[in-house]
């Protein structure tokens, strides 16, 4: 096999088997690093001539094959070869085509790893900058629903069972706020990648006296990596990456199974629009949330792609192995992934209906009101242990009925406990309940219009 589009082999008498170099070829999926690769190549060509390796027309040259390249990448139409190892060597190949030995020169003072590292690092930045767009765009399709709902009251659940009434919007809003978590998962980690390697070299730095500070200011770069040999090994920012992904496809998948619920008929809370819905091949009454029901599956595939890098990852000697070219797929595939979900699932949030008679219902049913009496016993001196004692032996008593907590008659509350008397029932009201709860973080519509204040504003304050 030749070595034209590898970028080593001298010093071998043969080329790699065929299934050798079919196990390590990464053409089809390293193109995505091309735009990068371009980018740190055209900084690099600067710097070899600042240092006397280019003169003024070899630079210009190069810059200009650089810029044609990039041209072809964008239009998806350059030349990939069989004999193309990666996208680097595919790069290198197609210059020594159109430039001769010039285009053999750039190689000079970097090497492939110092070189995919960079390229990596760039495509993350860049691929972090669309997902948190894509999360603050479900985030203001959450802020227009729950503005829609600061009074449609809804049951609150634990263990899938109904619990206390609160404000739908404050439900709506727990999604917020975790997404607002999710986003700053991926900011942190933006942060924490955005430093430069190049310079690094194979390991341990090269011995042209290239300026590492140049390489980080031209390509955006905060700062420069501390040490060479981890600047060319470590993969914790791809890992970080992966990690904020699978928590925020967790999160996305919490939401979609809550759509799921809420549109069935057992629950019967919310109907999804037509145009996120879809039909079955045989039942014809059959309207399936299946963009929801996909949001949860592909949290799998976050999942997945974070411990299989881990798993990579976990006994690698320093400095670089290859085994580390299994870093790319996963990361694309996770940005992917999200791309394609958040989307779809920001449609679907801004396209649900609720039945708020439903929802009410569903609210005041189920002893919801229990805690309620309990800590009105606790404001009239009772303890909670005991308290809970007295409204648990009264719930007792409705079930027996057949009625909920709130339709027992007022005598019957008042004879439960000597603290209680006939005017604590009035108490036992939905609306009570939920003005009650008004502290910052409650689910008092007041608190709630607060709380969605904060969310606009938190917005506001950054959009990206």
């Amino acid at each position: 096999m030749s070595s034209e589009g590898r970028l080593w082999g001298g010093r071998f008498a043969a080329g790699p088997a065929a299934s050798a170099w079919a196990l390590g070829v990464s053409t089809d999926f390293d193109v995505a690093l091309a735009i990068q690769d371009l980018a740190g190549s055209a900084v690099h060509a600067t710097e070899l001539h600042r240092l006397g390796i280019l003169d003024d027309q070899e630079l210009s040259r190069l810059r200009e094959a650089l810029s044609e390249a990039q041209v072809l990448f964008t239009q998806g139409s350059f030349p990939i070869e069989d004999t193309d190892e990666d996208v680097h060597g595919a790069i290198e190949r197609w210059l020594v085509e159109r430039l001769g030995a010039l285009g053999g020169k750039l190689r000079a003072g970097r090497s492939r790893n110092d070189q995919v590292a960079s390229d990596l690092r760039l495509w993350l930045r860049d691929a972090i900058d669309l997902v948190t767009g894509t999360i603050r765009d479900l985030q203001e399709a959450i802020c227009d629903l729950a503005a829609e709902h600061l009074e449609t009251v809804a049951p609150g659940l634990t263990h899938l069972q109904r619990g206390q009434p609160v404000v739908l919007a404050h439900h709506l809003l727990a999604w917020f706020w975790m997404l607002d978590r999710d986003h700053g998962r991926f900011i942190d980690a933006r942060a924490r990648l955005n430093q430069s390697v190049l310079g690094a070299g194979a390991m341990a730095g090269v011995t042209l006296d290239v300026d590492p500070r140049t390489y980080a200011d031209a390509l955006g770069f905060d700062r420069v990596a501390d040490n060479s040999m981890d600047a060319v090994s470590s993969r914790d920012f791809v890992a970080e990456f992966l990690a904020a992904a699978a928590i925020c496809g967790t999160t996305l998948s919490r939401i979609g199974e809550e759509i799921v619920l809420w549109a069935s008929g057992e629950f019967g809370f919310a109907t999804v629009g037509d145009e996120y819905s879809t039909g079955s091949s045989i039942m014809p009454q059959k309207r399936n949330p299946d963009v929801a029901e996909l949001t949860r599956g592909k949290s799998g595939r976050l999942v997945g792609n974070l411990v299989g890098l881990l798993t990579v990852l976990k006994g690698l000697p320093l400095t670089y192995n290859r085994d580390l070219q299994e870093d790319k797929e996963p990361s694309f595939d996770s940005a992917r992934t999200l791309l394609a979900v958040l989307p779809a699932l920001t449609g679907m949030v801004a396209s649900l209906r609720f039945d708020t008679d439903r929802l009410a219902a569903a609210a005041a049913g189920g002893h919801a009101l229990a805690t309620d009496l309990a800590e009105e016993l606790v404001r009239r001196d009772v303890p909670f242990r005991e308290a809970h004692e007295v409204v648990g032996r009264l719930v007792a008593q409705a079930d027996e009925l057949g009625i909920d907590l709130a339709e027992l008659p007022p005598d019957a509350i008042a004879a439960a406990h000597d603290a209680l008397d006939e005017d604590a029932a009035a108490l036992l009201t939905v609306d009570q309940a939920l003005a009650r709860r008004n502290s910052t973080f409650g689910t008092a519509p007041s608190s709630v219009r607060a709380q969605l204040d904060r969310a606009r504003a938190r917005l506001a304050s950054d959009p990206g």
